[in-house]
This record gives C-alpha cells, structure tokens and sequence, in this order.
C-alpha cells in the first residue's frame, strides 16, 4: 500500500515540475527602493528594467530615470519658503539699486514741536509777580536776593515787581551795591582770562568772542553793573533759573530781562544782598 503511494506522488511531480519551475525561476524585475529613505518603497514588479544591470543598485537607478527620482531640495519641498527667500531676494535687490531714505522725509513733515528737544521747567514760583514789599528803598530801586534767588523792582507804596534769577554759584557769591552803567540788547560776550583759564582745566573751551544771538549766554539784554565784570542779563538756559549756577552775574529768563530792561534807566540803583 505504501509503495503505491509513493509511486503515484512520484507521478504527479513528474507532470507539474516544468510548470512550477517555470513560473519559479523565471526572470524578474529586482525590488527597486528609492534612495531618500523618507520616501515610501516601490516595488518594481511588473516592468522589466531598462539598461545595464550592475551589482551598484545606486549607479542602476541612475541610469533609469523611471526608478530613480532625486530627493527634492529644501524650498522645492517647501513652496512657502521658496516664496520667501524670493521676496528676500527680491527686497535686498531693491535696497542696492534704491538706498533707504524713507526717514528723512518723515523727520521733516514732522511737527517741530515733537522735534523740539524736551527740556526741564522751572518752578512757578521763580515767575514775574506782583507782591508786597516793604523795604527803606526808594521807588525804581533793584534788590536783588541771592539767598532766595528774587530780584525785585521796588515800585513804592509797599509793592514790588519779583522776578526769578539764578546767582553765583558757591565761591562766586557777592554783595554790594552798584549803579547801572550801561544797557545793551543782543550783548555780544567777551569771556573774562581766568574764566576761559578755569573752563579750559575742566576740559571746555570757551570762545575769546562770541556775538550777540539767541546762543549767545547772556541772552536778549544786559545791564552793566558799575566798573565790575558783573551784569543782570538774560540765558539761553532760562531752566536754571533760581539756582546758583553762575559765575557772579545775576541771570533772568529772556522774556524777564527784556522787561525789566525797558522799565529801568541808565543809573539806577542796584542792591545785591
């Protein structure tokens, strides 16, 4: 019985053995992977490849265009970014050919009161007022405080005219009483020697002339005080007045000076306490 089976089994080998070796052995396309391994696998079965095959699978795929794509680049992958570096591109083409001066324009349509440095005020107080003062001096009489940095206009009946000043500071402090030599507008400025002596050991270097203006120090008026180097004049920095800050002179706001200027004559009396 067992020899029976064995011979029918050997039979029917015998009659599929072309066909299974066939379809077996047969000649087919290799498996071809892409070489970007973030890429998914293609598997090449069903088309025969074209060109020479060779054991360096990299060198087969690139001589078959079909089975082998190369990786794309950064921005090819990524359109947005390709638009952006465009534009970069673009942009700094751009400046090259059109220097910027789009800030200029800006700066000159704007309103000169945003141009205006910002500058500290002073204190109300140092304001032009009318108060009452009783004092032995006579009607048209300057008293000037320097400990509280008023100057006053004696106008009689009790009343006087205060302005702000600013004094000598500590060192330059003085007092006495002065008649008013001369008064001049737009005064033009001669720095004393060894004022321009001590500014320059300080490192600032002063002018041996400067003519009359609105940079000048002693502003829009000076009243000369007797044969001294002392004046009440105006500042081109009315924001130290009431302080001790000068060099002896007695300094008011532009605005003051010019007032009190007109208001004075040649030869009044002035008092510096």
């Amino acid at each position: 019985m067992i020899r029976k089976l064995f011979l029918v089994l050997v039979a029917m080998s015998a009659i599929t053995a072309p066909s299974y070796a066939q379809s077996r052995y047969q000649e087919r396309p290799p498996a071809v992977v892409s070489p970007d391994l973030a890429a998914p696998w293609v598997a090449q079965v069903n088309r025969r490849p074209i060109g020479r095959q060779v054991r360096d699978e990299t060198r087969y795929y690139q001589q078959d265009p079909r089975y082998y794509q190369p990786a794309p680049r950064e921005y090819e992958r990524y359109p947005r970014q390709q638009e952006h570096r465009v534009y970069r591109e673009e942009r700094r083409a751009g400046r090259e050919r059109q220097p910027a001066t789009r800030s200029v324009p800006q700066m000159a349509a704007a309103p000169s009161a945003m141009r205006r440095p910002i500058t500290p005020q002073i204190d109300p107080i140092y304001l032009p007022q009318q108060v009452a003062y009783q004092s032995k001096y006579k009607k048209g009489t300057i008293v000037i405080d320097t400990r509280r940095n008023f100057l006053y206009l004696v106008e009689g009946n009790g009343q006087a005219r205060r302005y702000g000043v600013g004094t000598g500071k500590p060192g330059f402090e003085w007092a006495g009483t002065h008649k008013v030599t001369a008064k001049k507008e737009w005064p033009d400025w001669r720095p004393p020697a060894e004022m321009i002596k001590r500014e320059k050991a300080k490192g600032r270097i002063l002018p041996a002339h400067m003519p009359g203006g609105e940079a000048n120090p002693l502003g829009a008026r000076a009243l000369y005080l007797g044969s001294t180097l002392y004046r009440i004049h105006g500042t081109n920095q009315p924001w130290t007045i009431g302080q001790a800050v000068s060099s002896g002179c007695i300094r008011m706001r532009n605005e003051d000076v010019i007032e009190l200027y007109n208001r004075v004559p040649v030869g009044a009396s002035v008092v510096v306490i």
